[in-house]
């Protein structure tokens, strides 16, 4: 899930689509935490290299990790919680590629900052990184 500073949603995919509901109110309860750990940083988040956020919102079934660009547009992933083999720098790992993609995006002068990201290039990306996930 990718979201304006204003918690606007731009993308959103989830696998499977039946829980997609499910997963909305996971990510919306989540954006509090985000939020916290923005205004705890402070002023130390412009002078951090750092924008991963870590686990958010662990839950029985899932777990939510976060992610805030310099421009404050939130990156959200929610992963099953019985995936023991994802790690924290996998998770890490994926955000970056997430964030650079969504840089490409801004950088295409077709496109209007603010809109629904329809990219097939997004779209393969996060379709591998799900597929590497499941």
């Amino acid at each position: 899930l990718v979201l304006l500073p204003q918690n606007y949603p731009l993308y959103i995919r989830s696998v499977p689509t039946e829980n997609e509901l499910k997963f909305h109110y996971t990510v919306h309860t989540s954006l509090d935490v985000v939020d916290e750990k923005i205004s705890a940083m402070g002023k130390a988040l412009v002078d951090q290299r750092e924008l991963y956020l870590g686990l958010l919102y662990p839950t029985e079934d899932y777990k939510v990790y976060g992610y805030v660009t310099n421009s404050k547009v939130k990156f959200v992933m929610v992963v099953d919680s019985s995936n023991t083999a994802l790690r924290d720098n996998e998770i890490r790992s994926m955000f970056r590629k997430l964030h650079n993609s969504y840089t490409d995006i801004m950088c295409n002068p077709f496109y209007n900052p603010g809109d629904r990201i329809h990219s097939r290039a997004f779209d393969n990306m996060v379709n591998s990184m799900m597929m590497q996930v499941c």
